[in-house]
């Protein structure tokens, strides 16, 4: 970004007003002026942008995304804003007449040579607002779209409008700056790029390029030994080898040719041109057959006759020659006579074509019929007697002789066309059948959802009363195969809404290459969505039924491999989303280039998404209630649950036939596992068979598509992430402002408690601002970034709040809050109130069930951790059940789970890496 003092000489070399000056310091310093959403159809999400520091908002990932890429790595842009604040532009309406209004463009941009706003739109939207209103958009004659009157509300700045359409897009060059971008960011940093690739290994690097221009990039991958592909890549981004970006992906090798520098590969291409032209024009290979083409000293020659001893040559205006054979070859030896390359050209005439297409299947196979009995007269011999009459034969032969004049094709005389024949108007009078239309459109495809029979019965009705004789009404049988006809998207969508008729929406097809849905290589897209799991679980320690459990993954889009898994008792929350990365992290030491996530409100939390930028990830917003745009989430769901979940005891699938479960089979009564065991379970069936069983998509296994990917994409070691203390203070939340004051004698306030430490006793820390963490599954301690380092808190009730979640700490202030509502209007919740409450007895009922689900928690995080957790989930049940009748304990204490049926002990030591 500019300082003050460059900003200023860029304003005296531009020459601008005071007024622009002020204009550039209000959008500087001003937040975007919308939070963009994608809308019904588009992805939206936020890029974070190391030029700019912050994320960067896009409304759309096939064209607000695209132009972002541009302006980041455009070495003449110095800054780029998104949703600027909003400016008043006059405007003529499509009948000239004037009116006002206010516009936010996408992008405010500082540039070297311009300084101006930035709309991105597709051509389609374009093409429709060009319709709508020419005088606010139109296609100019130097093939540009214009915004008049934004281009004159700029022009008074002395600024620039720019229209960015889809067309602009070089989608390869887009795709390789995604591959290349982890590369691009490490030469930010001068001093550090000097050690990312060994001298040696770009020596290596350098004189194979240099010896072989024009290699492909498979071939120096293949034999550049002694370094690894992150060298190539480093390279290649640093451009001390050179890769047109412009002209093929990088994930494409064997296409993509390498080069020592630009110039070398600017006269490669002009060689290969100049070949081309050659060869367009002859071939070294002369064909001696009868109707082939030669050039004997400039001159083009038809072979009409090659004998034992000559060969006759047809020249222009006629002129035959004759060329001994032994001199024929000696000219061509001495490259005197070239073979010419003829274009190919289209077999079948236009018309032919289209008649052909035209056919059926059953008058192509009636005309091959029809050629096969005419086939002897086409010979030259007389026709075949058989159950053809010779009339019919003749007939057949005409029309093959004037097709063959007319097209140049006999046989589409043949055609019958028997389909098209006959009266193919409508019985049903044209303006009843219009009635029809008009009354489904208006009165059927509506919110009400009439029925059919009450539908008619209106319409007859309609009819009557518009003096239409009775006989003359559509029955009702015309009337539903009208009904029938309008049936699909558009109809379901009228009766029943947009997200009922999704399931019949048409799949959108992409008819022009832009990036592939899935990325180009491993941790480039990840998608994290939550599922309920349909299985009932118990309490560890009483055996009591806690409910079904919510899982939550992050899979990699590309290679299908499930990077990360945490289930949890809680609804889907920020922490959910927090373990995963976490998780995902601990396992791989990196996160996912993409986030892509649904609209759900924890991934709109502030702590996720400053969590997403820390670590340069790009957070991707699926449109709400767009099922398909998750289809990777949504199939590993089904796949989890019929291989594994509904295979256990207690697996919910009964309940989907309400009417069917009684007591004997609901799930409830028969849940034996917990959260624990079945997370074991769970990571097991996730890191282990899954992902080294074939996935029928990719044609093989996850593990083995993630590992080939790192071998051809690079493994990108500078980009991992330590998994230490620093990592898992980052990756806790924060509060709305990040920051708390440090007050004397009480410390920071955080969710409405003070946490102290003793080093807030410094004279210098009070009534500072410090960062501040705290644990969502420990509401007793918190951290605080104090002289560079995180110290650990301690909450003023922390007797009270140790080892409480955040979680039940809400559940406590919610259920205080219903119980003052009534009868203190004024009643405003305090810390000293709601540790009250929580040490008090009464909070024992309303918290029990949370409190439990917390406890069975501590499971999941110790086989996160690497280590492993009771083989009997029910160890605690034991003493009870031995010191009470058989006949007194219930039967849902005495039900635990065999697992020495399951599986041995030795056979879950994998966790230990994870």
């Amino acid at each position: 970004m500019l300082t003050k003092n460059e900003l200023e000489r860029l304003g005296d070399c531009l020459d601008l007003s005071t007024q622009a000056r002020h204009e550039i310091f209000q959008i500087r310093t001003s937040e975007p002026s919308r939070r963009v959403g994608g809308g019904s159809k588009n992805v939206s999400g936020r890029f974070p942008s190391l030029k700019m520091g912050i994320t960067i908002q896009f409304e759309s990932h096939k064209v607000e995304l695209p132009c972002i890429y541009q302006l980041e790595h455009d070495e003449n842009v110095f800054e780029f804003y998104d949703q600027p604040p909003a400016i008043k532009l006059d405007c003529l309406s499509k009948d000239n007449r004037q009116f006002s209004f206010f516009y936010t463009p996408d992008f405010f941009v500082i540039a070297k040579d311009e300084i101006g706003w930035i709309e991105c739109k597709t051509v389609e939207q374009l093409k429709k607002l060009e319709e709508k209103n020419p005088n606010r958009y139109y296609l100019g004659s130097d093939n540009k779209w214009h915004c008049p009157p934004a281009e004159a509300y700029a022009e008074r700045l002395g600024f620039s409008f720019r229209v960015w359409s889809d067309d602009e897009i070089n989608w390869t060059l887009q795709r390789n700056i995604s591959f290349l971008e982890d590369f691009y960011a490490c030469y930010l940093d001068n001093e550090a790029a000097e050690f990312l690739v060994e001298k040696s290994a770009e020596n290596t690097i350098l004189s194979l390029v240099s010896a072989q221009p024009g290699m492909s990039l498979s071939q120096l991958l293949l034999h550049a030994q002694g370094t690894e592909p992150d060298d190539i890549y480093f390279l290649i981004a640093a451009e001390k080898i050179y890769v047109d970006l412009m002209a093929t992906p990088l994930v494409e090798p064997e296409r993509c040719f390498v080069f020592r520098d630009r110039q070398t590969a600017s006269a490669y291409k002009a060689m290969l041109f100049s070949q081309a032209n050659t060869d367009s024009i002859s071939s070294p290979i002369v064909d001696l057959s009868p109707g082939k083409s030669v050039c004997w000293d400039g001159k083009a020659m038809k072979i009409i006759f090659v004998g034992e001893t000559e060969i006759l040559l047809q020249g222009e205006d006629n002129f035959h020659g004759r060329v001994e054979l032994p001199v024929f070859e000696q000219l061509v030896q001495a490259g005197k006579i070239v073979g010419v390359k003829v274009q190919p050209q289209d077999n079948l005439s236009s018309a032919a074509m289209e008649l052909l297409l035209k056919a059926s299947e059953t008058d192509l196979k009636e005309a091959n019929r029809r050629y096969r009995c005419i086939e002897p007269r086409l010979r030259g011999e007389p026709f075949e007697k058989g159950s053809v009459p010779q009339r019919t034969l003749r007939y057949w032969y005409a029309k093959y002789c004037q097709a063959q004049q007319r097209y140049g094709y006999g046989f589409v005389g043949l055609l019958s066309f028997d389909s098209l024949k006959g009266n193919s108007n409508p019985k049903l009078p044209k303006h009843l059948a219009e009635q029809i239309e008009k009354f489904i459109e208006e009165k059927y495809e509506t919110n009400k959802q009439m029925g059919k029979v009450h539908a008619y019965a209106l319409f007859v009705n309609g009819c009557i009363s518009d003096d239409i004789p009775e006989e003359q009404v559509p029955s009702y049988k015309t009337f539903v195969r009208k009904i029938k006809q309008h049936s699909g998207y558009e109809q379901t969508r009228k009766r029943e809404g947009s997200r009922a008729a999704y399931s019949q929406e048409p799949f959108y097809l992409e008819l022009k290459l832009t990036t592939p849905r899935h990325g180009d290589r491993s941790f480039e897209i990840g998608h994290i969505d939550h599922t309920q799991l349909d299985v009932e679980l118990r309490c560890s320690n009483t055996g009591k039924n806690l409910g079904r459990p919510w899982a939550t993954f992050l899979v990699d889009a590309y290679d299908r491999r499930i990077l990360a898994v945490y289930i949890t008792f809680d609804a889907p929350s920020y922490r959910s989303c927090m373990m995963v990365l976490r998780i995902c992290v601990k396992r791989f030491g990196r996160l996912p280039k993409i986030i892509v996530t649904d609209n759900g409100s924890e991934f709109h939390s502030v702590y996720f998404e400053t969590l997403l930028a820390l670590f340069g990830c790009i957070h991707k917003y699926r449109p709400p209630a767009k099922a398909r745009f998750n289809a990777v989430g949504e199939r590993l769901f089904g796949t989890s649950a019929t291989q594994l979940i509904h295979n256990l005891a207690g697996n919910t699938q009964i309940t989907k036939k309400v009417r069917l479960v009684t007591n004997s089979v609901n799930p409830k009564n028969l849940a034996l596992w917990t959260l624990g065991l079945l997370y074991t379970y769970l990571c097991e069936w996730a890191y282990e068979i899954y992902e080294t069983t074939e996935h029928p998509t990719i044609g093989y296994s996850p593990r083995e598509a993630f590992f080939s990917s790192l071998a051809q994409h690079g493994s990108r070691s500078h980009r991992l992430i330590p998994y230490d203390e620093h990592f898992r203070k980052l990756t806790l939340p924060t509060t709305s402002q990040g920051k708390a004051k440090v007050q004397p004698n009480y410390g920071v306030k955080i969710n409405r408690f003070y946490y102290w430490s003793n080093a807030f006793r410094d004279p210098e820390l009070e009534k500072t601002w410090v960062d501040v963490r705290y644990d969502p599954f420990d509401a007793g301690i918190a951290y605080a970034y104090v002289k560079g380092q995180w110290i650990e808190c301690h909450s003023e009730h922390y007797s009270i709040l140790k080892g409480r979640s955040e979680k039940e700490i809400q559940l406590a202030s919610a259920e205080l809050r219903e119980r003052y509502r009534n009868h203190d209007r004024d009643f405003k919740l305090r810390a000293k109130n709601l540790g009250a409450f929580l040490a008090s007895v009464e909070a024992e009922e309303v918290l029990l069930i949370q409190r439990l689900r917390d406890a069975q928690l501590k499971d999941v995080f110790e086989v996160i951790e690497g280590g492993r957790i009771n083989r009997d989930p029910y160890i605690h049940t034991k003493h009870e059940e031995n010191s009470c009748d058989s006949g007194n304990c219930s039967a849902e204490m005495n039900s635990k789970l065999n697992l020495a049926e399951i599986e041995n002990q030795e056979e879950l030591g994998f966790y230990e890496e994870y």
